[in-house]
Formats: structure tokens, C-alpha cells, sequence
């Protein structure tokens, strides 16, 4: 990351923030130090005093002449109904934005002409977008990475016209945005997510495809081909566009191991040790497609992409006990992504749960003769455990992460099985504050088991 502080481009503009959360905070913050005056709302009063920021009297309490409200990613604005508060800004005809949509507005009015480069899909954003940063470092172009992947978007640093800014769009994101237009706009791919919150398929695809409708005049598409609904899209975009796969001929595509483009050969995948199945190849062709399209040497493509550390909580190895290991992918939270990980190991022991998605685990039906025993934890354990049953795999209900992974390395002994996986399918907001405090717990108890009878990884 290379850049500096932004100027008071905002003085005299005045914004209201309801939520002061992960994305909340920073945005309050930040449009206070570009010389906004910022109200905010949040359920905990203390917040808006330990940030020195004006408190609304109540969420509603939006001041009439206000230029934008902010809300939290996990509020509603429209389906399935509005928050109160987003239903007074809109009969007030005030904006509702996201804070990536505000860091573009900063950014041009501060002069700058960095570019900006946004990724979406259901699964494989936050790898694809630390993927893109880390290429970027390795070829010392100046960058700020952030947005739904922390940190938040308007908590990144002004950078100079030959910057990037990599920012995560969640489809809640795109939903917020206006001027912000895209030099590289990026769909990994589509499956079943959300749709409580965009009311069906139809719903969420028409929020991901936002994403093109934000590209800058002369913006690049890149998008994956590897499921029908991205298939159809690509079909529908107009050039200058770059197809990418983890298994199938396209424009940057991964075949027989090997990452390539219509030049040859980049990078042996296996060599990528933090990138492994399909999936990944997908994200290392998206990034490598990205970084072509920016000039970037091949080698140095090739190198960046080799030594990738990975992310947390995404097929992350922790420890290995007696030839064991403990694989925490607690990102994983539908069934879809569960799948990509499945698909990486021939045996496991699968903890699976917590609040299921639409259609629950049937559609990893294909990987469970991959499952030595199931552990299943959380609200819909019950009926993740009536799909076992159905396809006669072995499983047993617990009532926490905390009884499942000691209970885990008995099973894998029992059934030699070399893996232990987390990987949910399901949110995790029943039992944790969300998938990382689920994956922190995973990773602290699998390494005191390596502790006793193991080593660390």
C-alpha cells in the first residue's frame, strides 16, 4: 500500500451513518476527516461518543439536507423490506451509498486519477482480490485493497494517478453505488446466496451484475465461465471482455494443472500451495488476467501467484496431529463453497452447521462418499443430519465446535481418515459473531490437540 491522506474534500457536505460497525465506523471517520459533519446512530449510545460524533436522536432522525445516508452492509434498504430509516432517506429523496461509492467521489475530487478495479461472485472474492494486492506489491505498483474485504473502503488511503484500488463488492455494495465506475470490473462466478435479502436468483444476479453496469467507458470485463448464470452474462457483455476458468478452455483458464493463457504456460497450480482445487485455479486465472491486463511481466505473475501465503479461515491448514491435519475453512458458509473444498481431499472428517442456506447441504450429495462421519453443530444441524440419513453417511450431532474437534481427531483415527475439515456450509451467527471467530475457535483447539499429540504446521 502506498499513499497518503485525503484533503476536506467533503467540507460543508454533510452524511448520516447508521451502524457503526466494521464498515460503519471507518466511513463515519473518514468523511469527519475529509470536513463532512457526519450524525450517526447506533444501538450501543456509547459508540457515537467514543468516535466524537453527533448522535441521532433515533434512526430516524436523519436531518432532511443530508447529502447520503450510510448503512451498514447488513441493513435492508429495499427487500425484504426496508429499514425504517432507509424508508424516511428515500421518501426524503436522499441518497443511500455505499462507502466504496464514497471513496470514488474522494478520490476525484481530491484529483486523483487512480484506477479502480472491483470483484464480486458468490465464492472466491476475498482470495481473488488479496490475490490481485499481493501481485501488485510483488510488481511495486502502488495499491490499497479493501471493501467488504477489510479493511473498509473509505479507511484506504488516497493513492496517485498510476494507483489501484482493489476493493470486494458484496451484491449489498452494489446495490449502493452511483458514479463509482470500474477499470476492471470482475465476476467470478454464481450460485445460490443471499436470496433472503434479494427475494430470489433472479434478485441476486441482477445485484452481481451491477458490477458491468459500473465499468468506466473503457473498462474491462473480466468474468468466469465456469457455472451457467456468469455463462449467460458473458454472453450479454460487450468488449473489451476476458473469459476465465479453473477447468475449461477460455481466454486465461487452468488446464492439466497448468495455469495458461493464450501465450502458454504462467504457472504449474500444484506449485501454488495455498491455492489448491479448482476454485482456486478460478481465482489465480481472474487475478493473472487482471494482471496481464495491466502490464504486468508474466514472471513476476508467476512468481506472485507461487508464493501466496492464502487467507484465514479458507482451506487454511493449522496443524497436524499424528498425521493428521486440521483444515480450517469456517468461510465456507454455503454449500457451494463447502463443495470447493470437498472436491480438494479423497477422506475427511467433516464438521459441518450452523444457519443453512437455501437447499441446505443436498447439493454436496456427489462428495459424501468423500465423508468418513459428519459432525454436525449449530441451529441446523437437525436437518443437515436428515440429508446424511438419506445418503446413508455416518454422523452424529454436538452441541459445539468446542465438543466437535476432539471429537473429530477420535473419529479420523478410528476411520484413518488424514483430514479434518471444517468447512460449514452454513453462517455461523448462531453460536459466533460470525465465520472468523468460528474459524479462530477451530484453530485454537486443533492446535492444542497438536500440542499433545502432534506438531504445529
Amino acid at each position: 500500500m502506498s499513499g497518503s491522506s485525503f484533503p476536506p474534500v467533503f467540507a460543508g457536505r454533510r452524511f448520516s451513518v447508521l451502524g457503526l460497525g466494521r464498515n460503519g465506523l471507518p466511513a463515519a471517520l473518514a468523511l469527519a476527516a475529509m470536513g463532512a459533519e457526519v450524525s450517526a446512530w447506533d444501538d450501543d449510545p456509547a459508540a457515537c461518543a467514543a468516535a466524537r460524533l453527533v448522535r441521532l436522536a433515533d434512526p430516524l432522525a436523519i436531518p432532511p439536507d443530508t447529502d447520503a445516508l450510510i448503512l451498514s452492509p447488513g441493513i435492508p434498504h429495499s427487500f425484504p423490506r426496508p429499514h425504517p430509516a432507509a424508508a424516511r432517506a428515500a421518501a426524503l429523496g436522499i441518497p443511500i451509498l455505499s462507502d466504496a461509492e464514497l471513496l470514488f467521489r474522494a478520490v476525484r475530487a481530491a484529483g486523483s486519477r487512480a484506477r479502480f478495479i472491483g470483484i464480486t461472485g458468490t465464492n472466491g472474492k476475498s482470495t481473488t482480490t488479496a490475490l490481485i494486492a499481493h501481485i501488485l506489491k510483488a510488481a511495486g505498483v502502488p495499491h490499497a485493497a479493501g471493501g467488504n474485504l477489510g479493511p473498509a473502503a473509505l479507511a484506504l488511503p488516497l493513492l496517485p494517478d498510476r494507483g489501484h484500488y482493489v476493493l470486494e463488492m458484496s451484491s449489498y455494495m452494489l446495490e449502493r453505488i452511483d458514479e463509482l465506475r470500474f477499470d476492471i470490473a470482475i465476476l467470478l462466478n454464481l450460485s445460490p446466496d443471499h436470496l433472503d435479502r434479494h427475494g430470489s436468483m433472479e434478485g441476486y444476479i441482477a445485484a452481481k451484475r451491477q458490477i458491468f453496469a459500473h465499468r468506466a467507458a473503457d473498462g474491462l470485463a473480466i468474468i468466469g465461465i465456469d457455472d451457467q448464470p456468469s455463462r449467460e452474462i458473458a454472453g450479454s457483455l460487450a468488449p473489451p471482455i476476458i473469459c476465465i476458468s479453473g477447468d475449461r478452455p477460455a481466454d486465461v483458464w487452468c488446464e492439466s494443472g497448468g495455469l495458461c493463457d493464450r501465450g502458454g504456460l504462467i504457472l504449474a497450480m500444484h506449485e501454488a500451495q495455498a491455492l489448491p482445487g479448482t476454485h482456486n485455479a478460478q481465482n489465480a486465472a481472474a487475478a493473472t488476467a487482471t494482471a496481464l491486463a495491466l502490464g504486468i511481466a508474466r514472471p513476476t505473475i508467476g512468481a506472485a501467484i507461487r508464493s501466496f501465503a492464502g487467507l484465514p479461515h479458507r482451506q487454511q491448514r493449522i496443524c497436524e496431529a499424528g498425521g493428521i491435519a486440521f483444515i480450517n475453512d469456517s468461510k465456507a458458509t454455503n454449500a457451494d463453497s463447502a463443495a470447493c473444498a470437498l472436491a480438494c481431499y479423497d477422506r475427511v472428517v467433516w464438521i459441518a452447521g450452523g444457519i443453512g442456506k437455501e437447499g441446505g447441504i443436498e447439493p454436496l450429495a456427489p462428495f459424501f462418499p468423500r465423508v468418513a462421519e459428519a459432525l454436525l453443530i449449530g441451529r441446523d444441524a437437525p436437518l443437515f443430519a436428515a440429508t446424511l440419513a438419506r445418503h446413508n453417511v455416518p454422523h452424529r450431532i454436538l452441541s459445539h465446535l468446542d465438543e466437535a474437534v476432539p471429537a473429530a481427531l477420535a473419529s479420523a483415527q478410528a476411520h484413518s481418515s488424514p483430514i479434518i475439515l471444517l468447512s460449514p456450509a452454513a453462517a455461523s451467527f448462531d453460536q459466533f459473531k460470525g465465520f472468523p471467530e468460528r474459524g479462530e475457535r477451530f484453530a485454537l483447539l486443533a492446535r492444542g490437540l497438536c500440542a499433545q499429540t502432534g506438531r504445529a504446521a
